[in-house]
Formats: structure tokens, sequence, C-alpha cells
């Protein structure tokens, strides 16, 4: 299903991804419109797909704990949508992306040691179609 999104759409979606909790009536008075027009337009793109849900981003690096990567992975034939499935499983997998050019997927990883990590690496790696991987770990945000 295709959306179409208008400019008071995607101005009203990108102050959603800055603060997915702020007040309709907030949201009415910058974008100057009235508070029903704001709510008609969320309730219309939840229904259309165009907003998956509101959620809370945490900042990640504020605790300082942990292991954060970013894993490159290469799949065989056409075995990519069962390995999705699979790399879905994985609670320290926290995003997945299909991508183009030599590697087929990109997981976004976050374990709690250095062990949990060096598990979840020969897990992946274990998976039946799971032809190559390479992972750099994140060190520091700049």
């Amino acid at each position: 299903m295709t959306v179409r999104l208008d400019d008071l759409d995607r101005q009203l979606l990108a102050l959603l991804r800055s603060d997915g909790r702020a007040p309709v009536s907030k949201l009415a008075d910058i974008l100057g419109v009235t508070r029903g027009t704001i709510q008609a337009r969320i309730d219309r793109m939840l229904a259309q797909g165009a907003i998956l849900g509101f959620t809370v981003r945490a900042r990640e690096e504020h605790d300082g704990s942990g292991v954060r990567a970013i894993m490159l992975i290469e799949v065989t034939g056409k075995s990519t949508s069962a390995i999705v499935r699979r790399l879905r499983g994985f609670p320290e997998i926290h995003k997945l992306h299909t991508t183009n050019g030599a590697w087929d997927l990109v997981a976004e990883i976050s374990a709690a040691s250095l062990q949990d990590f060096d598990r979840v690496l020969r897990e992946v790696r274990t998976i039946d179609g799971v032809l190559n991987s390479e992972t750099s770990i994140l060190l520091t945000a700049v």
C-alpha cells in the first residue's frame, strides 16, 4: 500500500520523530492548524501504516555499559526471508536492514557483555544460509 503524504503530514512526522509524546494541542500550535486536524492526520497515518507506533528513544551510550556493534551479513541463494525470521528472534539484535552491495543484511547489535556479544556472533554465523559476516564494534559516538 502506497502512503501519500503532503507537506503538513511530513512536518507532523518530523515533530513526532523529535517528540513522540508531544500533546496534540502543542503540535497544532506549532503547525498553525487545529487540534482536530492534527488528530485526524495522526489517525489517518496510523491507519495507512505511515506511523507504525510510538516509542521511547533511549540514549544508548548514556550508561556506557554493554557492547554495541554493526554486523554485515551475506546470505546464500534465496534464504534471506528465513534468515530474517531467525534473526528477529535474537533480543540483542535491535534493528535489521536489507541492503545492496556485497552484504545482504545489516544487523544492529546491543549485548550486555562481551560474552553475550560473542555468543550472538557465534549463533548468527551458524544459521543455515549465512555465508559470511563482518562485525564492527561501535566505540564512541562523535
